[in-house]
């Protein structure tokens, strides 16, 4: 029997499989693209630049990501795919070559108060399990361990058939939960400040009621006063009890009041139900105003804020309970993990303490598990999502992440940059949006699209590697090695504003004089304790503008005409100079087209198929009734002023017979923080990062404050934007205002009158101020991270 003689028939040709290297985009009109067609490199690290409003995100997120999602949901069966988020195919000829795209962006993680840093993650589930298997004295399942379960029992007959006959038999229930019953797991409770409800010393008819909108006279004081169960003319601290508690709490009840039914309720259930159940951003400024004045969050007595009821908080491993688990520094936490030697939940530990150390790794080791997820930046919330997928396995995977940069320290930037390589060199292709140079400068590919914003941009202005950008005479490039110089001279305060003994989270004892009338910036590795000082000890009021990186919140009929406050004095406008009724010229009110409502399109839904928008035939996507086209202001309708630019708009209202002053103040605060290119009527939808954040700064100019406090008010700016906003910065501070600015950027650094920089490190070791001076002195020094970096950014 011979042996057959194994022959190597391999050949020098590639094998077909190998040939698909590039993943295809042809023809891309995406918002404002314009038949982008470009070739990406696969299992490599590709950049995209260009300035905010580019098509960055359109081609990228919009595009690639979502239409990869759309195939990817595409191959369930049509049963599974009614429960999932129908995806439109994106405006583009050719895909080709996609592969399956996990995306890592800055969306806020929710800010439901039950959300926090551990439930985000898997954290928490990991840790509910081991307490459930190794704590002692056992409570039970791992829901004992859990905020979000509450306690639950009950107990009655059950009516079943049996062999022909119902048979009743008594069954009971119990669920141990770990939620504290007082907070409901939230670890705080709201108490309302009757002295902001009413006033005691008056009776009903003398107005006693101060909530707004249940003053002179209307239906809402009339329910209270006309119910019965009191006098209207008695003053209510002679209230008896059976009446105070009628007026205050009684439950709903149906009655007759002036011959129309009602329901009349407790005014504090009243109010809970139609003020305090709002989101806070969504009230009016009135009743935004009342809320703050009248409602007090206190830590939950019951369980301390810990959100877990007392059994929870009584199992112990090690002497540490779940809640002070959840209460330590993961980097403390992980340690303390490590600590545990448990054969029996080997498999649990090892994935806990990868996951822990994940954070470590990622610069996240200064939170702590009870983190309201809320609370989180969106530099931090995005690093929060990329957690799960550092150890993952999987290769030839996109992953695409959105500025991945933004709101760490320089000193940071090196990690993440690590990071990404890391991810392509395990096989992945990596998509990466950003503006900061030192990580445009890690890529191995890099498209940069402009020139400009808006309509000005949507083009490929250049592709290739960081050298070739260089010279490629892109904005891009020629800002690229573009470095803030320091000051000759800074200005001098013309006051301080104390803070003595802050403490909020990390901040160890601070007491620090910031200085006012110049541009103080607040410095420090990302986790040192800036934002607690600032926002913690610099509460916003009648002086004190503050512009954090809260999300705007819009839907598709919201734009930056009706953000701003601009669509008011324009109507306005319309109305007098036509004769007629304001509400007419706008399309979420009279004037709204009758077929699409104002929405200029009409939607088909199509179950689990993606929906089909189509433009309103009636209107021709113009929004409104053609009967409100026929007025016109300074020769244009309504539709055309809303399909301006800021620029040209500016323009329109700045003079001739078209001059409106509250228009056009508005519109130069707009150009003033660089959104000249964006359209009065676009979506805030289609807004970038960037552009939402400029657009919050234009609308809090317009407060009259004198101290403006800003979070990082580069976040998504590109480089050639920073030396705008620093004129804008400049401005502020030559018109008499005091500007506090939290900032990373070296240019933002280097301009300033003062900086104060936190640390020296995250977390517990951070909380304090390590330097106080001026930028010459911190780069002179070189005594803290910041100082060193700022002082290789300048070349000193």
């Amino acid at each position: 029997m011979s042996k057959a003689t194994r022959t190597d028939t391999r050949s020098s040709v590639p094998h077909a499989a190998d040939s698909h290297d590039l993943i295809r985009v042809h023809g891309a009109r995406e918002n404002n693209l314009k038949d982008v067609s470009i070739e990406i490199p696969k299992r490599r690290l590709t950049v995209f630049t260009g300035v905010s409003g580019s098509g960055k995100s359109s081609l990228v997120f919009d595009t690639i990501a979502a239409e990869s999602q759309r195939l990817i949901n595409e191959t369930y069966s049509a049963f599974v795919q009614g429960f999932m988020p129908t995806l439109a195919r994106p405006e583009v000829d050719v895909l080709d070559g996609l592969t399956t795209a996990i995306i890592v962006d800055q969306q806020r993680l929710g800010a439901d108060p039950r959300s926090t840093v551990g439930t985000a993650t898997d954290a928490n589930a990991m840790l509910r399990i081991l307490f459930s298997r190794l704590g002692k004295p056992y409570l039970g399942s791992p829901k004992a361990f859990s905020f979000n379960v509450a306690s639950i029992s009950g107990a009655g007959a059950v009516t079943m058939e049996r062999g022909g006959q119902q048979v009743k038999e008594r069954r009971s229930f119990s669920i141990t939960g770990g939620m504290c019953s007082r907070c409901e797991g939230r670890g705080s409770v709201t108490d309302l400040d009757l002295t902001q409800l009413y006033d005691d010393s008056k009776s009903l008819a003398e107005g006693a009621i101060t909530v707004p909108g249940y003053t002179g006279g209307g239906w809402n004081s009339r329910l209270y006063s006309e119910s019965g169960f009191f006098d209207p003319d008695k003053p209510i601290r002679r209230f008896t009890k059976k009446e105070l508690q009628d007026f205050l709490h009684r439950e709903p009840t149906r009655m007759k009041i002036a011959g129309i039914n009602m329901t009349y309720e407790g005014l504090i259930p009243r109010i809970q139900k139609s003020m305090l159940a709002k989101d806070r951003e969504g009230m009016q400024p009135h009743i935004r105003e009342f809320v703050d004045r009248a409602v007090t969050f206190t830590v939950c007595p019951d369980c301390d804020g810990t959100r877990l009821n007392e059994g929870a908080r009584s199992s112990k491993i090690k002497g540490v309970s779940i809640a002070d688990a959840c209460a330590m520094q993961i980097s403390d936490l992980a340690d303390w993990v490590r600590g545990l030697d448990e054969p029996s939940v080997a498999p649990l530990l090892t994935a806990l303490r990868q996951a822990l150390d994940s954070f470590v790794e990622i610069g996240l080791g200064y939170l702590s598990l009870n983190r309201p997820a809320g609370t989180l930046s969106g530099g931090e919330a995005q690093r929060v999502k990329m957690i799960r997928h550092l150890g993952s396995s999987l290769t030839d995977v996109t992953y695409v992440f959105d500025e991945p940069t933004i709101g760490l320290h320089p000193h940071d930037i090196q990690r993440m940059n690590d990071l990404l390589l890391r991810l392509r060199d395990k096989g992945n292709t990596v998509l990466v949006v950003e503006h900061k140079p030192e990580t445009i400068a890690i890529a191995d590919h890099i498209v940069d699209l402009g020139p400009g914003a808006g309509t000005a941009g949507g083009t490929v202005c250049f592709e290739g590697t960081v050298e070739g950008l260089r010279t490629g005479g892109t904005i891009t490039g020629r800002h690229f090695d573009d470095r803030a110089s320091l000051k000759e001279s800074t200005r001098k305060p013309t006051g301080v504003l104390e803070i003595r003994g802050a403490a909020t989270n990390n901040l160890q004892e601070v007491d620090v004089d910031i200085p006012l009338g110049v541009l103080a910036v607040i410095t420090g590795v990302a986790g040192s304790g800036k934002s607690s000082l600032v926002h913690g000890s610099i509460p916003a009021g009648e002086n004190v503008v503050s512009v954090d990186q809260g999300a705007i919140r819009g839907s598709r009929r919201s734009n930056p005409a009706t953000y701003t406050g601009l669509l008011e004095p324009i109507r306005k406008a319309f109305a007098k100079a036509n004769g007629v009724k304001p509400a007419l010229f706008s399309a979420n009110s009279e004037g709204a087209c009758p077929t699409c409502n104002g929405a200029g399109v009409i939607y088909t839904d199509l179950a689990m198929m993606a929906g089909v928008a189509t433009t309103c035939e009636d209107c021709d996507g113009k929004r409104f009734d053609a009967s409100v086209l026929e007025y016109l202001f300074g020769g244009r309708d309504i539709s055309e002023v809303l399909a301006m630019s800021v620029t040209e708009a500016e323009e329109f209202f700045g003079a001739g017979e078209a001059a409106t002053p509250a228009a056009h103040r508005i519109l130069t605060r707009l150009a003033d923080v660089g959104l000249g290119y964006l359209s009065l009527g676009q979506p805030l939808t289609t807004l970038s990062g960037g552009e939402r954040q400029r657009l919050k700064l234009a609308t809090h100019m317009s407060e009259k404050g004198g101290v403006y406090v800003l979070d990082e008010p580069t976040a998504g700016l590109h480089l050639a934007d920073v030396e705008q906003l620093l004129g804008l910065l400049d401005r502020l501070v030559d018109s008499g205002k005091s500007v506090i600015v939290v900032e990373h950027h070296q240019a933002v650094m280097a301009h300033a009158d003062w900086i104060i920089d936190l640390g020296p490190g995250a977390g517990h070791d951070g909380g304090k101020i390590v330097f106080e001076g001026t930028p010459a002195d911190l780069v002179d020094a070189r005594s803290t991270l910041t100082g060193e970096h700022l002082a290789a950014y300048v070349g000193a």
